[in-house]
């Protein structure tokens, strides 16, 4: 169970003069999720594209399901599915009908087709717009079929190319459910986003792409320590209080900042547990606390840092 099911290694991909991948390294083991984060025009699609066998790589091997995507193209097609940015269903046919079609074109028989068309418009909510022309779906509903359409062939590895860009929440919320029951059963996911909240949710592991090169790379918990440190902030019942409040934080071995406009003292920690700490100072000395928080970098710190950092040449 632990087999990497998607591996790059120093995967480069040129356009004339234009470098698109530099070098990319992403391993992603069986049933887990990687979230690739970056910005527009970091090389997010075009990793997808050559895992995909879509574009050939420059330069670099890349295998998905243990095959390899130049040599052995026809095998890994066999083996995945992608969602891309914009749902890509035909508007001129029924949501059953654009299941069926993709079944067929599988090589399954019509019964087979029509079974498993049925089995998916059920799995994702569409049961009671089979039979409507995709044209009249909501975006939302669009997103979903399309997600449908990616799973027909029941891929071991699913690629998300962006694949809630557009949604209103709820739709959105819809849709990470649906991702969080492939995940539960064994699927094997790559997800490009630039929703923060969406790559924190569902991604095991996280890469940051820039430029095409690599910037970044761990677990959610491990890229928001890299860029930032937790912190205990105090707003004060009495703002006199501050300098008392200080100086026991000092004895206590933090290093506590004055926020004077906002009659607060902030002071860095290295876990939620050393609030009890700051606790104890203040009642050593008396302050009164109106307000107590434990804050901790977020992924949209991570993103803000990283994503949009230069690589080094």
């Amino acid at each position: 169970m632990n087999d990497v099911m998607i591996e790059a290694s120093n995967v480069s991909k040129t356009f004339d003069d234009v470098t698109a991948l530099d070098g990319v390294d992403v391993r992603v083991p069986r049933g887990t999720v990687l979230g690739l984060l970056g910005h527009n025009g970091a090389g997010k699609t075009t990793l997808v594209n050559v895992l995909t066998t879509m574009l050939p790589p420059t330069s670099g091997t890349a295998k998905v399901a243990g095959f390899d995507v130049l040599r052995q193209g026809h095998e890994v097609r066999g083996r995945i599915g992608l969602t891309g940015q914009f749902a890509a269903v035909d508007e001129q046919l029924s949501g059953t009908d654009n299941l069926i079609l993709i079944a067929r074109l599988l090589g399954a028989g019509r019964r087979e087709a029509r079974v498993r068309a049925g089995e998916l418009m059920d799995l994702f909510g569409l049961s009671d717009a089979a039979k409507r022309l995709a044209k009249t779906y909501s975006g939302g509903m669009r997103r979903r079929l399309d997600l449908a359409a990616s799973l027909v062939g029941r891929p071991d590895v699913i690629f998300l190319d962006e694949p809630t860009t557009g949604l209103d929440p709820e739709s959105r919320a819809g849709m990470w459910g649906i991702v969080e029951e492939l995940i539960g059963d064994g699927t094997t996911v790559l997800l490009t986003t630039q929703y923060l909240e969406e790559a924190d949710r569902l991604a095991d592991a996280i890469t940051v792409l820039s430029a095409g090169r690599v910037v970044a790379s761990g677990t959610a918990a491990e890229l928001k320590a890299q860029v930032g440190t937790r912190a205990v902030h105090v707003t004060l019942a009495r703002p006199h209080d501050a300098p008392a409040a200080i100086s026991s934080l000092e004895r206590h071995g933090l290093h506590p900042v004055h926020d004077e406009p906002r009659a607060a003292v902030s002071t860095p920690v290295n876990a939620s547990a050393d609030i009890a700490v700051v606790v104890r100072a203040m009642d050593d000395v008396g302050v009164e606390v109106a307000e107590l928080a434990f804050t901790e970098p977020s992924l949209d710190d991570v993103y803000l840092t990283l994503a949009k950092s230069k690589p080094a040449a």
